[in-house]
């Protein structure tokens, strides 16, 4: 039979695809092809669904029409590649399925080929997603499914909006290399060892940094591309080992020049794939502004219960919590939950155990009541110290007032997040809408604990602010200059992020300094860039999208696992091909390696 999967082609070509027949359609003769949807024997005669990345068509066989064709299609099943062919007529009355662009017709076969067959797919491919685990080991089963081809559909068109935009703006797109110098600043490196020079490493690059910076001294002006990009770090829903960006650089701008560019770059993107209206220009938050009314660098914006300081009135109380905080120099910020004053007790008590993993002791709280403040702790807080705090938090009877009190960081974490969580268990988010953001002003640096020194908070190649010059070459306090560095965040997610870029010698080797980099080690490390410097780089900028989480909002996805076609799991493995894979000894021996004992993810 024809399910041996021995039928061709033979001159056969599809005349339609199955999501293209409409009721103009009915009377036309048809080839269509693509895999079996479904298969249902409705008294004699056999209905298949027949589905492609365009659509689904219903094709009858009818025995009426020929007995062959009708046997044949009886030993079809789920999956099947076929090609069929036949006439295009209208559904019987009351049998137009809505849910289906093709709905009103159906295809009434008069030949049919089964071009493959397939064993029982371990993924039902119109139904229910199984779990990620099965998903990824069977992508390409699970890329069948209508909504992840419409995500890589949407991922292209995106792709696609972006260059057009770009090539209208003049800017070129330039391929960067693959295998770099390693230059462990920041994520660790991805090393890919060499055969032609043993013991010596290429990276996998984290970004195209210092090459798109070389491409601005070679006078190109405009750049972009849309590149991979590899990080060896612990992963997350919005994190990959290999994931890619719309990395873009200009000359001769300021920050307002590059944003205005990235700007358009989502305007059209958004436009063009899901038909929104981007506003016309974003807001602007200054870093400490998004820390303290916020507790993030990276605030969603679509719903208000913001932090509000309340230190200075804290420190009038007689609570010791409060007080001690204060006067070890810490600071008590607060939310204002409007109506919140009818939470049930367990909601109120699961706040501590919550804050708690961000490190923070505990969440204190009042309800707004008619005759004053009401709480276990009310009584620490006189009637002037609870007006001062239902003025400043513009409190109404009915609400709810939590309070975290610890160090700065601590207190944005925990109370920022329980913002957050409020926002969702609350239905205050909006998710229907977009919410645009700049935040600007970052510390350059920061201090790191462990290593002692002070890092880079992006990258040891973004300027300082003009105006901290002075702190920047006088050696006073670091921790206080400002970077030129920008974040575009959507819906509380980071991206984009650059920055202006240091273009002059001795400007970047007092960065290294900082950084405590000697002029030996960023020779070694970074002496192609310092020597390029030496012959007229022009004042340039840029930024980088993270494609993958922009196309991701997009699709209204959680995870940038759904828009990725070959993604890797939380543990950076593939269960599909089982990458990171074991290799032979032979290949260790060409490549001058050899292993010691490992224990692998997962293992004891």
């Amino acid at each position: 039979m024809g399910g041996s999967g021995t039928d061709r082609l033979s001159g056969w070509r599809r005349t339609h695809r199955c999501g293209d027949l409409r009721a103009s359609d009915i009377g036309a003769d048809v080839i269509l092809m693509g895999w079996a949807s479904s298969h249902r024997d409705h008294g004699g005669v056999i209905f298949v669904d027949l589905r492609d990345r365009w659509g689904i068509t219903q094709v009858v066989f009818d025995p009426a029409v020929s007995k062959e064709v009708h046997r044949r299609a009886e030993h079809v099943r789920p999956e099947y590649v076929i090609a069929v062919k036949g006439r295009v007529r209208a559904r019987m009355e009351g049998m137009a399925n809505a849910k289906l662009a093709t709905g009103e017709i159906e295809v009434i076969c008069s030949e049919l080929r089964v071009l493959n067959v397939a064993e029982p797919p371990p993924i039902q491919v119109d139904g229910p997603p199984a779990n990620e685990e099965i998903r990824l080991k069977y992508r390409y089963l699970d890329l069948r499914r209508p909504i992840m081809q419409r995500n890589l559909e949407l991922r292209h068109a995106a792709a696609q909006a972006t260059r057009r935009f770009l090539c209208a703006q003049d800017f070129v797109e330039i391929e960067t290399p693959t295998f770099v110098s390693s230059t462990p600043e920041g994520a660790r490196d991805y090393l890919v060892p060499s055969r032609v020079w043993p013991g010596r490493f290429y990276a996998l690059p984290q970004s195209p940094q210092i090459y798109k910076q070389l491409l601005m001294v070679a006078g190109m002006d405009r750049y972009f591309q849309i590149v991979r990009c590899y990080r060896d770090e612990d992963l997350r829903a919005d994190r990959q080992p290999e994931f890619t960006q719309i990395d873009v650089e200009m000359s001769f701008v300021e920050e307002a020049d590059v944003m205005r560019v990235a700007e358009g770059i989502t305007r059209s993107v958004y436009k063009e794939t899901i038909g929104y209206d981007v506003p016309d220009s974003f807001p602007h938050l200054d870093y400490a502004d998004a820390m303290s009314r916020y507790g993030s660098d990276k605030p969603d914006i679509r719903f208000g219960l913001e932090m509000v300081d309340v230190t200075g009135i804290a420190a009038e109380s007689d609570f010791k919590v409060f007080r001690a905080v204060t006067e070890a120099g810490g600071i008590v910020s607060a939310i204002n939950v409007k109506g919140g004053a009818s939470f049930s007790r367990k909601q109120v008590d699961d706040m501590t155990p919550f804050v708690a993993q961000y490190g923070a002791k505990g969440a204190a709280w009042m309800k707004v009541a008619e005759r004053g403040l009401e709480s276990n702790i009310a009584k620490f807080f006189n009637e002037g110290v609870q007006n001062a705090l239902r003025e400043r938090l513009s409190a109404e009877q009915g609400d709810l007032l939590v309070f975290v009190a610890d160090q700065a960081p601590i207190v944005y974490q925990a109370l920022g997040n329980l913002r957050l969580k409020f926002g969702n268990d609350l239905n205050l988010i909006d998710k229907s809408k977009f919410a645009f953001l700049w935040v600007t002003n970052f510390p350059l640096l920061s201090w790191d604990e462990e290593e002692n020194r002070w890092v880079a908070n992006h990258h040891p190649f973004t300027s300082p602010v003009l105006e901290d010059l002075d702190l920047f070459v006088s050696g006073g306090d670091p921790g206080r200059i400002r970077a030129r560095a920008y974040d575009l965040v959507i819906n509380g997610t980071e991206v984009g992020g650059g920055s202006i870029r240091i273009h002059q010698r001795h400007v970047q080797q007092q960065m290294f300094d900082l950084l405590g980099i000697s002029s030996e080690e960023a020779e070694r490390r970074f002496g192609y860039l310092l020597n390029a410097f030496r012959y007229g780089a022009p004042p340039h900028g840029g930024i980088a999208f993270g494609f993958d989480r922009m196309v991701m909002q997009l699709a209204g996805q959680e995870s940038i696992r759904e828009v990725i076609a070959f993604p890797k799991t939380n543990t950076a493995a593939s269960p599909m091909d089982g990458s990171p894979s074991e290799v032979d000894e032979r290949q260790l021996r060409e490549l001058g390696l050899r292993l010691r004992h490992v224990k692998h993810a997962g293992t004891a």
